[in-house]
């Protein structure tokens, strides 16, 4: 594990598939007290003693004393079933003026208003999840911050070369997503006149004698300006799933809580989707499109998060999502068509869903679902003679944790 620190050290990364064997009695422990709960009866900070070397504590802290282990040893199922329960219930209530008014989507202001109030209920269920987390066990816990990806942003040039790719890379698979759906006769879009971008500019006054190539830079900086205000309310809800929700899922393996996490995310869009938000079906199958759109994407978004440790690039790409879905197809539809069908043509819809499934196979191709960070601590060197910060003494640096290899599952 040396060596693979000293690669985490240099801005590396740890393959997840490899050193399970040498390791497993160390990551169990450092994972089980990550989780509050003792492994074979020992708790956290008993010695042990370890094969050919000086006794120490079975599980290593950082100079706080918090487990240097993120992951968990086993999925938090109690705090799991608050999680979702708390998210869901408050996306219902925050929704419940449009169902009462009996307006639905025909109030468009309501609509925004409840739709960014239901962003922040994760956030709110996170809060709610923690507290019982911290209660329940009574035992310190890996960093708030880090268990959620918030923070260190390290290292820091792959976090915030992957947030600025994450970012204008949404861009290009949204319009990719538009561009394959007018392959495929699911949408006409007018790529040269621009005819529906242009019957947009004629109804602001002022704008319609603007030339058209001015035009269109101003549109596209007001969508990334617009997806940059977008990071508040996605932050909202990525900290939840991606945050969050990932990382208590990860011992079930990799895949397994991308998965879950997508049908999860994509159901607790019920009280918009059920209204003919998103696709225009108010009904069970614009929630069973919105489910599949929120797998594919949950995939990528997940992918960021653990390719980084960090869940900014998840949260950046939300925003852009949100911010340029709508102004892109202003952009390319023809105006003269009628309205396409949007659980076809849209990035949650069927055509995202290709072009996702692409991206996910070239990324399975060239392994980057191996390629995860260390979540845990950068535990300090002990310089021979000296004590460490966390007082296990002097003597062989011990093996710090690792993250499940999913290769078994």
């Amino acid at each position: 594990m040396e060596a693979a620190e000293s690669e985490q050290d240099r801005g590396g990364t740890v393959n997840t598939g490899t050193g399970r064997d040498d390791n497993a009695s160390v990551v169990a422990g450092a994972a089980a007290t990550s989780a509050g709960v003792d492994l074979d009866g020992v708790g956290a900070g008993t010695p042990i003693q370890g094969s050919g070397g000086p006794e120490r504590d079975r599980t290593d802290v950082d100079p706080k004393g918090r487990p240097l282990a993120i992951v968990p040893g086993k999925v938090p199922w109690l705090e799991f079933a608050v999680f979702v329960a708390v998210a869901v219930v408050l996306a219902w209530l925050v929704c419940l003026p449009l169902w009462l008014s009996g307006e639905g989507m025909g109030n468009a202001l309501l609509v925004q208003v409840s739709g960014a109030a239901m962003m922040f209920t994760p956030l709110i269920a996170v809060v709610v999840a923690m507290i019982v987390q911290r209660r329940r066990t009574g035992q310190p816990r890996a960093s708030i911050l880090r268990y959620l990806g918030m923070w260190p942003l390290r290292p820091f040039g792959r976090v915030l070369g992957m947030t600025a790719l994450a970012f204008f890379g949404v861009f290009v698979l949204v319009a990719a997503a538009y561009l394959l759906a007018a392959a495929f006769g699911w949408m006409q879009v007018d790529l040269l006149g621009l005819s529906g971008f242009k019957a947009q500019l004629a109804q602001l006054p002022g704008l319609g004698e603007i030339p058209v190539a001015v035009a269109v830079i101003g549109y596209l900086v007001i969508m990334a300006l617009g997806s940059l205000f977008n990071v508040t309310v996605a932050f909202g809800e990525e900290v939840g799933w991606r945050g969050w929700l990932l990382t208590s899922l990860r011992p079930l393996g990799t895949w397994p809580a991308l998965l879950i996490v997508g049908v999860i995310w994509g159901l607790w869009h019920a009280p918009l989707i059920l209204l003919g938000y998103n696709f225009g079906r108010p009904d069970v199958t614009g929630l069973a499109f919105m489910v599949g759109g929120c797998i594919m994407l949950g995939v990528l978004f997940g992918w960021l998060r653990l390719r980084t440790g960090s869940v900014w690039p998840a949260v950046t790409a939300h925003a852009a999502l949100n911010g340029s879905a709508g102004m892109l197809l202003g952009l390319f539809i023809d105006g003269s068509a009628q309205a396409p069908d949007m659980a076809l043509a849209s990035f949650l819809g069927v055509s995202g869903w290709i072009v996702s499934a692409i991206v996910i196979a070239v990324l399975l191709a060239t392994g980057q679902f191996r390629r995860q960070p260390d979540l845990g601590f950068k535990r300090p060197r002990v310089v021979a003679g000296q004590s460490d910060p966390a007082g296990r003494g002097a003597g062989p640096e011990p093996t710090g944790p690792v993250a499940p290899d999913d290769s078994a599952r």
